[in-house]
């Protein structure tokens, strides 16, 4: 149980690496439904779900640890680069959009997650979500052009993560 939280944690930092890589490789992309987002907003999606099951199997302190990681690693990864009409460098915008937007996502989710898992990831995410979203496209693009497709692509991407934690918390429940 402890390497797929361990593994779990290295995915969460991991999406930043990701969300980073495939911007800068293919820049904005379809998601479907006629929208279109920056290509990172696929593993952006899955951080908010995965940060939600690194608490849950690791506890807070690893979650802060890891999305001070990830904000670093973020700013390290885009350290050169810049957008057309961006207000900062990629490497501020990303960083401080992963920031901000995890730690929303934390203060929602730990006090409802003594109620409702699934009401936390819920809520957690639904305010995450557009953080991350608004903050980093205005900080990268100077706009919100791609506000729609960000948004719904991301909420998308935490349906996996959403499946993963109620797994792993059957599991738990078995073996307890």
């Amino acid at each position: 149980m402890k390497l797929v939280s361990v593994a779990a944690l290295a995915a969460y930092v991991g999406t930043v690496y990701g969300a980073n890589w495939a911007l800068q490789k293919f820049g904005i992309v379809s998601i479907g439904l006629g929208l279109t987002a920056p290509a990172g907003v696929f593993f952006a999606g899955l951080a908010l779900g995965l940060r939600d099951f690194v608490q849950e199997s690791l506890g807070r302190l690893a979650v802060v640890a890891a999305i001070l990681a990830g904000a670093a690693l973020s700013w390290w990864l885009g350290a050169n680069s810049t957008l057309p009409g961006g207000h900062v460098s990629l490497a501020v915008a990303s960083g401080a959009a992963f920031l901000l937007s995890e730690l929303a996502d934390f203060s929602v989710y730990t006090p409802l997650r003594e109620r409702t898992v699934a009401g936390g990831l819920a809520a957690s995410n639904i305010v995450g979500a557009p953080v991350e979203s608004a903050l980093f496209l205005w900080l990268a693009f100077g706009s919100l052009a791609f506000f729609t497709g960000q948004f719904v692509g991301k909420t998308a991407m935490t349906v996996p993560a959403l499946a993963a934690l109620a797994g792993w918390r059957g599991v738990k429940a078995r073996t307890a």
